[in-house]
């Protein structure tokens, strides 16, 4: 009687199994998560090499100070502040065009590139060293995440008549050596993170929840909902994705 009563007692119950495997599934993300990063810490600080040869790559547009302001005493001073907001946009020709859509035909339109909005994290951060001056030439905005339905703050520029856009050669000038076996298991480990729900358990358990139901999440799913349908198109929204990779480019 005994022996039965130790027998059924070690037999977990479904529940329990389910619960079980829940974990074993949530510890193999989180390995693969950590795997993940320390691939990419491994590749990001593989050294740069000079190649013998340099050679031009398309052209690159980018924002300097104006020559009006290189002749004041505050020149080194706004130098300083465009170091931390440039952007750099590239192409393989000299004008930097894109295509759009007027009155049923596509046209060619110049790209627009605007000095880069600091968030809130990049304005606390001690690494970008902002200082009290600096910060006196910036101002405060929210902006609606129609994807993640909430506000976030950004600090633009409120003097961008102070640098102009200039464009040069992109001049390849270093190469960074390629190790086959890393790149193949970053793809591997890529590839599974990059999963619908290997993202939904990595957003949830990692992460946690970005807003709260009971605050913000009612009004916000709205309000979205207009922003998405009603204010941007598709191709419009295709744009600024694709706009937005370029910067960061």
């Amino acid at each position: 009687m005994e022996k039965d009563h130790l027998l059924y007692s070690r037999i977990r119950s479904l529940r329990s199994r389910k619960r079980i495997i829940k974990k074993d599934v949530e510890k193999q993300i989180r390995k693969k998560y950590k795997r993940r990063n320390e691939l990419w810490k491994i590749k990001r600080d593989i050294p740069w090499i000079p190649l013998e040869e340099p050679y031009q790559r398309g052209f690159v547009r980018f924002f300097a100070i104006t020559e009006d302001v290189k002749q004041t005493k505050d020149a080194e001073f706004f130098e300083g502040i465009l170091k931390k907001i440039n952007t750099f946009m590239y192409s393989e020709v000299r004008h930097f065009l894109k295509k759009k859509k007027k009155f049923g035909r596509r046209i060619y339109v110049e790209k627009d590139q605007k000095l880069k909005s600091l968030s809130s994290y990049e304005w606390n951060n001690p690494k970008i060293q902002l200082t009290q001056r600096e910060r006196q030439y910036f101002l405060k905005r929210k902006e609606y995440c129609p994807f993640r339905k909430m506000y976030y703050d950004y600090y633009d520029f409120i003097e961008p008549w102070r640098f102009i856009l200039r464009i040069k050669p992109n001049m390849i000038t270093h190469y960074k050596p390629v190790n086959a076996e890393l790149e193949k298991e970053y793809a591997e480990v890529e590839y599974y993170i990059k999963q619908y729900k290997v993202q939904g358990i990595i957003q949830k358990k990692f992460y946690g929840k970005s807003n709260s139901w009971k605050t913000e999440y009612k009004t916000d799913l709205i309000k979205s909902i207009r922003y998405f349908h009603y204010k941007m198109s598709a191709t419009e929204i295709a744009e600024s994705l694709e706009d937005d990779y370029v910067r960061k480019f």
